[in-house]
């Protein structure tokens, strides 16, 4: 056996997958398996190392991929030949998580591990619904309790009495099917009827919403919005702060589900403005970046950079594959470009390109391609010659223009842009069924990618219910060209402008 192969038994928290500890991030980046649950977040995945193997041991509803036996077997055998481990389970391994039965198989297989904490739903989903479990004007007193548990059975583990009359806040998990039981168990044993109490479904997540009321009325408040697990159950006074203090149920985008097009690399970004102000992100990347076909003529342009006055990016991943190739492949530095003048599109090309300690000479007010031909105008550009590294199927437009002006423009591919591969069944089943509120297109190929993955069955009628957000104009012309119906253009043509002009929509 490996004697670095260890079991890391993971709390990944209660559904956001921001509220991950740094520990069990470093986990899971580390781990040769990743064993998860049916309530830990897909997106830590994106953690993983490329070569990980992945394996989803779920449990919803009663219906198991594994037993819990089958579970304990599974992570021993791959700690037992040597890999490491990351056991990813839902909140914290150690309340009501059974992480405890996983740790004592691993003890009597003598299988070395670690127990990672993770923030457990009891305590973050009241949080984000708005109540804090203590507060020192209602309570001080505070219990976590499984609902999992009939409270009619014969013996029952949880004392009804001493939990009901002597516990100021009582969190119930898992207890949504047993929540008439419940009440009934707490009314029994001496708890007011007025008692505040409220039930949180997918808290933490763009998903959740709440339903509050007494111990009098709520199963019949529940019932009449068909609300189902997984919900955290709080009952105390301190519920009547959530009229108060919710915040995360508040924000302007939330209950919208959005699909974010662009390319996996480049979609972390969007995702998480667009997820901040509560929209439900569904990644759907329909283009990847690559090296170009040939790239010869990039390292030839490389290779004379004393002959180039001019250097100009129009995008972002312009900057990121020029500067690889200077890098890694030509061997130099920035000081390369020391007799050279600068120009960028966007704000986000700029910043990139002062990573490389680069200052742009002309960044123009537009981000597109006839803004950076409007501001040469201003310069003497006759017999300069200009290097543009820029994608492999770039718009004519700037070449064009500046040789007109007298440039001698050397217009190299230092990216493609290529389909990913994704599967799209999933998403076009939810398209059909409309349960996609927007569609982001921030490319001219993000938009002729997606189209192209459209059955051609149920092209016209998904175009149809489709909304969609293009980035600027260029984008937004593709689209209605293509067929798509373009229901907002950001006025500022980068990431940030164009969420601006998705909250301006909804709001």
């Amino acid at each position: 056996m490996n004697t670095n192969a260890k079991v890391s038994l993971i709390g990944a928290g209660p559904g956001d997958p921001d509220l991950i500890t740094v520990k069990g991030k470093e986990a899971i980046k580390k781990a040769d398996v990743i064993i998860y649950d049916y309530l830990a977040s897909p997106r830590l995945l994106k953690y993983a190392r490329k070569n990980a193997e992945i394996i989803y041991v779920g449990k919803r509803g009663g219906d198991h991929t594994l037993s819990q036996e089958e579970i304990n077997n599974l992570i021993v055998e791959k700690a037992q030949g040597g890999l490491t481990v990351s056991r990813l389970k839902g909140g914290d391994p150690f309340i009501f998580g059974r992480g405890g039965e996983e740790a004592e198989v691993l003890v009597d297989e003598n299988i070395p591990f670690e127990i990672i904490p993770g923030v457990t739903s009891a305590i973050a989903v009241p949080a984000y619904g708005g109540i804090p479990l203590t507060h020192r004007q209602f309570t001080s007193t505070l219990a976590f309790v499984t609902g999992h548990e009939d409270p009619e059975k014969n013996r029952s583990k949880i004392d009804w009495e001493s939990l009901a009359k002597g516990i100021g806040t009582i969190v119930f998990l898992m207890g949504v099917k047993n929540l008439k039981k419940i009440v009934a168990k707490l009314l029994k044993y001496g708890r007011s009827s007025d008692t505040p109490i409220a039930l949180i479904r997918w808290g933490t997540t763009p998903k959740q919403y709440g339903v509050a009321g007494t111990l009098a009325d709520i199963v019949e408040k529940v019932r009449a919005v068909n609300l189902k697990p997984p919900a955290v159950i709080v009952v105390g006074n301190v519920v009547k702060l959530r009229e108060k203090m919710t915040w995360f149920e508040n924000r302007p985008l939330m209950g919208k589900k959005i699909l974010v097009t662009r390319a996996r690399k480049q979609a972390s970004d969007l995702v998480k403005l667009l997820s901040d102000l509560g929209a439900d992100c569904l990644e759907f990347p329909v283009i990847r970046v690559d090296p170009p076909d040939d790239l010869k003529p990039l390292d030839l342009a490389i290779s004379n950079l004393s002959d180039y006055q001019w250097l100009i990016f129009t995008s972002v991943n312009g900057v990121e594959f020029f500067f690889e190739r200077l890098f890694n492949k030509a061997g130099k530095d920035v000081r390369a470009l020391n007799h050279i003048q600068t120009a960028v599109i966007g704000t986000a090309t700029e910043k990139k390109l002062l990573k490389f300690g680069l200052k742009s000479d002309i960044i123009p007010k537009s981000f597109m391609a006839e803004s950076i031909v409007e501001a040469f105008a201003k310069k003497n550009v006759r017999g300069k010659k200009m290097l543009l590294p820029r994608a492999q199927k770039g718009r004519s437009v700037l070449p064009v223009e500046l040789a007109r002006m007298g440039g001698v423009v050397d217009d190299v591919a230092v990216y493609s842009t290529n389909t990913e591969n994704t599967n799209s069944e999933h998403v076009m089943d939810l398209l059909s069924q409309g349960e996609i509120d927007i569609i982001t297109f921030t490319s001219s190929s993000t938009v002729q990618n997606f189209f192209n993955m459209l059955p051609s069955e149920k092209c016209k009628m998904v175009m149809e219910k489709i909304e969609t957000a293009c980035i600027g104009p260029i984008t937004a012309e593709t689209a209605r060209k293509t067929g798509f119906n373009v229901n907002l253009t950001a006025d500022t043509y980068t990431i940030p402008g164009l969420c601006d002009a998705i909250l301006k929509y909804y709001a």
